[in-house]
């Protein structure tokens, strides 16, 4: 390209970016995709076979700019308004329901802002009313913008939020009572899904069948969704090219069997076949739903179909490129879906390794080609894993070399065979038990593939080397030009690579602490180089979620585990942690309630490890008539002279009496009871003199917690002061010879200024 082109190009590219970097978060998108229009539109100028680009770009520009328009205004935050909607997606839970609404109309007081621009809601229903798919209701919703928690190397909620198009989350109001205005018109996809509930089968085959045969992904549980990341087989659940392709090769296999009989002479030359498997396609995808990865899916395979037919079609590189930009205009939002990308890389990188290849010839010559296949995919896929999610199944190449054939000729045939057969009596139901054998099998092999080979999540500073390392073995091992010495050296590289060097960054005498950002609840990790101690447990939803599940990948193992006591905001991750992880001491109050075998937490108890002093200074010993909050355990935690204190929910009266005990100045101190009024008395600020306090609370939460009195006192004291409902989670470190530096998840402006 001409410098004179690219220059002015790449220079409205930087200044997009720079643009993009000083802005606000929700104006950095909009100024990136303006930088880069602009660096497009250079381009146009000089080289007219580029404009469908710019075409492109601006539809995304244009849908983007609409996308934030509706979301929810801040004014509405926590407001009550009335909609009528129709229901897109149900999701059934333990005395609740889970909806996605599309709004027809929204109303809010006249007093606030406008909510007639909210299209798509994410809302909880607690009630026992049954709602069904397509379904007409007017309802009272309490609604909030998308929003999720901020934690380190987890799940980023309210990104998944914004790339599904969904503009508020909340609840229903149960006063005014919702109102049903028109019954669901019936559908073949909801005929199917009430169908298959009716069935005698398990609920775990009943719900794998939903989401492998009808997209109904959203009834596999959270402990599903865990073993598959854990083992990298998620692409094997949703459906995928892999569903939509077997479909399509059917049916295609199917008709060209038909034509050979019907007119054998010159049977390659009709066309209907590819035709017939292409409506194929498009039929099952519209039956599972049309969902993002169905559709995404159906063009590719649609593409697929018109480059095998040989009949006036594109090559490869041509159709990846017309899939790639039919997705982006049929569905803008796809740009930030990973699965997205994940899918384009593996076809691209499929192109690269078979190009120029002859086509695979009988049984061993595709059993061959399978597993070339899927060894010179594994390392590039794990690389683009690690880039969108900072995590990485070790054992997925080997998992995948079973699974993928297993699930494509065994368990999705005979689930989609038990749906073609379930007019015959028995038969039906028979295929659906070979599935449900075949996925006992399945299921088995993933348990205990996480058992032997866990989820690795590497630190941050390690992804993109490793991530250098897996691409450059792809590289050496798809092309065969590359010297073999260095095809092994490149696998030994990776198998000498660092994975594990967590607790090598941690210097002798220091306690890193983490406060996690669980909502309205607390959940706070102090992790030394061979000690790991949690303090309460974090929240447990009236839906059963809990967030201490997102936190970690399943088999931690905790030294101590204290609870406060026994609220649900503070034990409510208990059960989790019992289920997937394991603690060697738990310490509770006495007079708690709460399922695990546990010691008492006393004043006067004191431990200490790795160089760090850890000291119990309330409840005192002996039956008495606190409250349970007043019963809170009371932690005090210090590095030399950095002194960290956790107060739990403890009154105002209890902070009095602890204070001939707390060591003070305290340099980081864990707000009692939120940021209550009930706690943070000024005798205690006023003795206690914290550096740093921390209120963990959630977003607009019910109680407006911190309250403005606490806040005020705490100003007065001229402490610094955090929330993890702004912040996110927090992290610091306590040792005797640094000055304490708290680090929040969300960088947001002025937070240099809180000090």
């Amino acid at each position: 390209m001409h410098i004179g082109v690219a220059l002015p190009a790449a220079l409205a590219g930087f200044m997009g970016a720079l643009l993009a970097w000083i802005s606000g978060p929700d104006a950095r998108l909009q100024a990136l995709l303006a930088g880069i229009f602009v660096a497009v539109l250079f381009l146009v100028v000089y080289r007219r076979n580029l404009l469908i680009f710019l075409v492109i770009l601006s539809w995304v520009f244009i849908s983007v700019q609409h996308e934030w328009g509706r979301r929810l205004p801040s004014g509405l935050s926590g407001e009550d308004v009335i909609i009528q909607a129709q229901i897109v997606n149900v999701q059934a839970e333990n005395g609740s329901s889970r909806l996605r609404l599309s709004i027809e109309s929204c109303h809010s007081p006249e007093h606030l802002p406008s909510c007639s621009a909210l299209r798509s809601v994410r809302v909880s229903a607690y009630d026992d009313q049954r709602y069904l798919l397509g379904e007409r209701w007017q309802m009272t919703l309490r609604l909030r913008p998308p929003s999720g928690f901020s934690n380190p190397n987890t799940f980023n909620f309210q990104q998944w939020l914004w790339r599904e198009g969904v503009h508020a989350t909340g609840y229903v109001r149960q006063e005014p009572k919702p109102e049903r205005l028109s019954e669901a018109a019936p559908t073949i996809r909801q005929s199917a899904i009430e169908r298959l509930a009716s069935q005698p089968l398990q609920e775990q085959t009943r719900r794998w069948l939903a989401a492998l045969t009808l997209g109904d992904s959203e009834q596999l549980t959270q402990d599903d969704w865990t073993l598959l990341n854990a083992t990298g087989t998620t692409h094997l659940v949703v459906i995928s090219g892999l569903h939509v392709g077997l479909v399509a090769s059917f049916v295609l296999l199917l008709a060209r069997f038909i034509a050979r009989l019907v007119t054998p002479t010159h049977w390659r030359l009709r066309a209907w076949p590819w035709w017939l498997a292409g409506v194929a396609a498009v039929g099952y995808a519209i039956l599972a739903g049309l969902a993002p990865p169905a559709m995404r899916a159906m063009i590719m395979t649609l593409l697929g179909l018109w480059v095998l037919s040989g009949r006036h079609a594109p090559g490869p590189w041509q159709a990846w490129w017309l899939a790639l930009g039919i997705v982006i205009v049929v569905d803008p939002l796809a740009l930030w879906r990973p699965g997205l990308w994940l899918s384009f890389i593996a076809v691209a990188w499929l192109i690269v390794i078979w190009q120029g290849r002859p086509r695979p010839q009988g049984v061993k010559g595709w059993c061959w080609a399978l597993l070339r296949s899927q060894l010179l995919i594994a390392p590039l896929m794990a690389a683009a894993v690690l880039v969108a999610f900072e995590r990485v199944a070790p054992a997925a190449p080997l998992i995948n070399l079973f699974a993928v054939p297993w699930v494509s000729s065994v368990m999705v045939p005979s689930a989609l065979l038990g749906w073609v057969l379930s007019p015959l009596p028995g038969i039906g139901l028979f295929m659906w038990w070979c599935f449900e054998q075949a996925l006992q099998v399945f299921h088995y092999l993933l348990v205990v593939t996480v058992h032997w080979a866990p989820l690795l999540q590497p630190p941050s500073m390690m992804v993109y080397p490793l991530v250098g390392i897996l691409v450059l073995m792809s590289l050496c091992w798809a092309f065969p030009t590359v010297p073999g010495w260095l095809r092994f050296s490149v696998p030994l590289l990776l198998l000498s690579f660092p994975w594990w060097p967590a607790d090598a960054q941690l210097n002798p005498g220091e306690v890193r602490v983490v406060i996690y950002d669980v909502g309205q609840g607390q959940l706070i990790e102090l992790r030394s180089t061979n000690y790991r101690l949690l303090y309460d447990t974090g929240p447990r939803f009236r839906s059963g979620f809990m967030p201490l599940q997102t936190l970690w990948p399943p088999g931690q193992s905790f030294d101590r585990v204290i609870v406060s006591h026994a609220d649900t905001d503070h034990a409510g991750g208990v059960s989790a942690l019992l289920k997937d992880h394991q603690v060697t001491l738990w310490s509770t109050p006495r007079g708690e309630s709460l399922p695990v075998a546990s010691t008492q937490c006393v004043q006067g108890q004191q431990w200490r490890r790795d160089g760090i002093h850890y000291q119990i200074l309330w409840p005192p010993a002996g039956d008495n008539a606190l409250s349970s909050n007043d019963r809170s355990c009371v932690l005090q935690v210090s590095a030399g002279e950095q002194r960290l204190l956790i107060t739990g929910d403890v009154g105002k009266d209890v902070e009095r009496r602890i204070l001939a005990k707390v060591i003070t100045p305290i340099n980081v101190l864990v707000a009692g009871h939120h940021g209550s009024n009930t706690s943070s008395g000024i005798q205690f600020l006023q003795v206690s003199r914290p550096q740093h306090v921390i209120f963990s609370a959630g977003k607009d939460n019910p109680f407006n917690h911190p309250v403005d009195a606490v806040v005020r006192r705490f100003r007065q004291q001229q402490s610094c002061l955090w929330s993890t409902a702004q912040d996110g989670a927090l992290e610091f470190s306590l040792m005797a010879t640094q000055p304490i530096q708290v680090i929040p998840m969300r960088k947001l402006p002025g937070a240099r200024k809180r000090c």
